[in-house]
């Protein structure tokens, strides 16, 4: 089984509206509203591609309730603890010449809550496989994620880890299966500006396997992406072709993406392509990638 954990889940709110002013009465000419957070985009997605998982993470108040509704309206399972302060976050996302977004804040996860999570967490068995997504709220232990994988080790539970910074840096020493920085994070973690040259974000990928990681990949937005696997191999692609909509959820559909890929078919380029697909699908589209929209951009590959 498939588990991804959504710490601070959300209500992404997206209005359209032409030409916003500031200080004036603006109308949406479009709206869209779902429920967010990096976890649970892979999970929409995955369940997009046909493959199971279950949500796991925190919901509080009202907007917690219609996070659930609208997850369970994609058919996946899901398992979120229940806060008792506060209401789970609402994102507002302003697209117009510019786009802005306002964050909220979420609810406060008590020990309590916390416990209930880490019970669940040691449920989990071998082979089984956790996806880590995302920032974690300040009412939770910046080590959250490396405590997470210290508690799993050696267990025989695949782990995917989509943060930045120290985040995914501290985790390293305990071999998680991916890692999926994007090429400007890459460059934070080893003080470089500007890493574009797939050449050179190959090379600080395997810096970051040198220090623990199994398969390292890299997104790198209109540029494509590069993967350095665990056998030693190397993949490096352009980006489909395509208007670009949407960036929200790309990242994570390339995870998605790239799951699918090695589940069905166990090789480390297939996995990096329907990964790479995966990711611009979503940001091709309005929505998350669809499985029709994923085979279609894979086309372009096949020789």
């Amino acid at each position: 089984m498939i588990y991804t954990v959504t710490f601070n889940p959300s209500i992404d709110y997206i209005a359209s509206v032409d030409h916003f002013k500031i200080g004036r009465v603006n109308r949406t000419v479009k709206e869209i509203l779902f429920p967010g957070g990096k976890g649970i985009n892979v999970s929409i997605v995955l369940q997009n591609l046909g493959i199971t998982s279950t949500a796991l993470g925190f919901v509080a108040g009202f907007t917690g309730e219609q996070i659930k509704r609208q997850i369970n309206d994609y058919k996946i399972h899901t398992e979120f603890i229940q806060v008792k302060n506060g209401i789970s976050r609402i994102n507002v996302k302003l697209r117009s010449d510019e786009e802005s977004e306002i964050n909220g804040m979420g609810p406060v996860i008590d020990d309590e809550a916390l416990d209930q999570f880490w019970n669940r967490i040691d449920q989990l068995e071998a082979g089984d496989t956790l996806v880590l997504a995302g920032s974690i709220p300040n009412t939770l232990p910046s080590t959250i994620y490396r405590d997470i994988m210290k508690r799993l080790d050696h267990k025989g539970i695949m782990v995917v880890v989509d943060a930045t910074n120290d985040l995914l840096v501290n985790v390293l020493e305990y071999h998680p299966f991916l890692i999926k920085p994007n090429n400007f994070e890459l460059g934070e973690i080893f003080g470089i500006d500007n890493l574009t040259d797939k050449d050179e974000v190959v090379y600080y990928a395997k810096k970051l396997q040198e220090k623990g990681a199994r398969n390292v990949l890299i997104s790198m937005a209109g540029e494509g992406a590069v993967l350095v696997a665990e056998d030693g191999s190397v993949c490096k692609a352009e980006a489909p072709k395509g208007k670009v909509k949407n960036s929200v959820g790309a990242g994570d559909s390339m995870v998605a993406g790239f799951l699918y890929g090695y589940f069905t078919t166990k090789s480390y380029e297939n996995a990096f392509l329907y990964g790479l697909c995966t990711g611009s699908a979503s940001a091709f589209s309005d929505d998350l990638a669809t499985r029709e929209e994923v085979m279609n951009l894979m086309g372009q590959f096949q020789k």
